[in-house]
């Protein structure tokens, strides 16, 4: 058996290695256009930033040590430029000598990954301006900065490469701006906890101009770089793109491949496209998504590397599927970590899924032990059944770990119902004894049992102030008094059984307290005495968080100091 692999990054070298495993006989010819094969990609931000300090670091991989160990035929700088699917041949371009050949397969496994989208931006064809996608880009990006010593560096594009870049050019000492056409950063967040990430970027500097896209580079008449939005201009040294990838799939479509609308390849579980001797696997294909089941485009590298194994499994007649993805990724933001698995609120709102979220700020481990830091956790859940279907997470300890259970209850379907049952780790320099996911089960379990109904953020302002109901502030009269829901009054906590009196019953009553915590205990004390009780998810600290980026939002260039048009 012939196998022709075209791509040698994730997945298509681990599909090389995996067939290698399964059949020592097999012809195995790993195609790659760029220099090098199987590198750490995902590592590529931080050996810009110092953190990663060898270059030889992130090649996990030469095509001399994957010959030593799988005898696998390895070839770099050699691009596929046709496939012929009836011949079952592809036709290869040496870019050393520029000359042209063609090798036949028995099975093909298509694995190019995705390309970096370039916006159509004026002036964007600049040597100051750069991607991140192979080490190549990080060779230019080096080489700018050490020849040439820039002091600022504007990053088009607020995702998970855009922010990983914004933190390791902070940490070479460049000013950073990031623009995001979004009105928020980390696309697979919901605003509500996006802003925690701002927070942190303004925090450390980092100017944030969201809701724009940029225009327009060019130099102005002192000689300096200059990129224009709608409603700025600002003045840099180096430009970073990072709004995204799409598939890199023209060889495909050339071939006659059945792709997606995004130009995706579509394959079925085994990772087999509309011909079944070629594989598709990596950041080219679209799978389904676990949570609403619609085929989605999901380019991370654990995917890919699973995916790649599943080929060549079905290649050698073990049988494998892949049943699909949630999007599991996580993000260092200095020392702060960013989460996600599942779907956000865009996400199930599109797939018309009945759904409503909890939002609660636990703990890392036991309050009494020294260094607990609160986890900003968000989660979706579906009104009937309480399945879990999505979760965000910022903090600065245990949320990988938190998230991690969360994306194993996502897949396996898991209810809130369970994350009450799940017996987790428990030593107090690690957790509680009951541990954030076991209160996040607690909280929604309550709602969808009846004992709490809650109201959000963005229901507060529309709440009538005509006297028809209660808004009622739990929290003690020193916080009451920093800052407050307009039209709230101030009974605390602690005092509230006493001067029930004060209230109307006939009139429903909304409470906040700052986290949530406090007002559903509120909650608990009122509906037992006969009052109609919601319960502010998130409580004044998400609500004041998020209508302060609201407004700051409304006047991006003022707030960053940045020069208007």
């Amino acid at each position: 058996m012939k196998v022709v692999i075209i791509g040698a990054v994730a997945g298509g070298a681990t599909a090389a290695a995996r067939l290698r495993r399964l059949n020592e006989d097999a012809e195995i010819i790993l195609l790659e256009k760029g220099q090098y094969i199987s590198f750490a990609n995902c590592g590529l931000p931080y050996y810009i930033g110092g953190e990663i300090q060898s270059r030889d670091e992130l090649l996990l991989q030469t095509p001399q040590s994957f010959y030593r160990r799988f005898r696998i035929d390895v070839r770099v700088l050699s691009e596929a430029i046709k496939i012929d699917r009836e011949r079952k041949t592809v036709k290869i371009r040496n870019l050393a000598d520029k000359s042209e050949y063609e090798e036949s397969y028995d099975r093909l496994i298509y694995s190019p990954g995705a390309k970096p989208i370039v916006p159509p931006i004026k002036g964007i064809d600049r040597g100051n301006v750069f991607t991140v996608r192979n080490i190549p880009d990080t060779d230019r990006i080096n080489e700018f900065i050490t020849e040439n010593s820039p002091e600022k560096a504007v990053i088009i594009g607020g995702g998970y490469i855009g922010i990983e870049m914004a933190e390791n050019l902070y940490n070479r000492g460049l000013k950073v701006t990031i623009i995001e056409k979004a009105p928020h950063v980390i696309g697979s967040l919901d605003f509500d906890i996006a802003c925690e990430v701002h927070k942190v970027l303004r925090e450390k500097g980092i100017d944030l101009i969201l809701g724009e896209g940029a225009e327009e580079i060019y130099t102005d008449e002192k000689g300096q770089t200059v990129l224009r939005t709608s409603n700025c201009t600002i003045i840099t040294d180096m430009i970073i793109l990072s709004v995204g990838v799409t598939p890199d799939t023209a060889l495909a479509e050339d071939c006659g491949l059945a792709l997606s609308p995004n130009k995706a390849v579509i394959v079925n579980k085994n990772m087999q496209t509309s011909d079944g001797n070629i594989y598709a696997v990596g950041d080219c294909v679209t799978v389904e998504n676990l949570v609403t089941g619609v085929p989605s485009h999901i380019p991370l590298a654990g995917p890919a590397n699973k995916q790649g194994r599943i080929a060549a499994d079905n290649i050698c007649s073990v049988k494998s599927e892949y049943k699909g993805s949630i999007g599991s990724a996580i993000l260092k933001l200095f020392d702060v970590t960013v989460a996600s698995c599942g779907i956000n609120e865009r996400a199930a709102k599109a797939a018309g899924l009945d759904y409503d979220k909890l939002i609660l700020y636990p703990l890392s481990h036991a309050g009494y032990f020294p260094g607990a830091e609160n986890i900003s956790m968000k989660v979706l859940f579906e009104n009937k059944t309480g399945r879990i279907l999505g979760a965000q997470l910022v903090g600065r300890k245990g949320v990988d770990k938190r998230c991690d259970i969360l994306a194993v209850a996502i897949r396996q379907g898991l209810t809130a119902y369970d994350l009450q049952e799940l017996e987790l780790c428990y030593a107090p320099p690690y957790s509680s004894a009951k541990d954030p996911v076991n209160m996040a089960g607690f909280s929604i379990v309550n709602i969808l049992e009846g004992l709490v109904k809650q109201y959000h953020w963005h229901d507060v302002d529309s709440l009538p102030r005509d006297g028809s109901v209660t808004l009622l502030d739990v929290r003690t009269e020193g916080e009451y008094i920093r800052g407050r829901i307009d039209g709230t009054v101030n009974i605390p906590l602690d005092s509230l059984r006493d001067r029930l009196h004060e209230l109307d019953k006939t009139k429903p009553v909304y409470v906040n307290c700052q986290s949530g915590l406090r007002s559903y205990i509120a909650c608990r004390i009122l509906s037992q005495n006969g009052f109609d009780c919601y319960n502010l998810a998130g409580g004044y600290r998400l609500y004041s968080a998020v209508t302060n980026e609201a407004e700051r939002a409304l006047k991006p260039a003022l707030e960053c100091g940045l020069s208007l048009n």
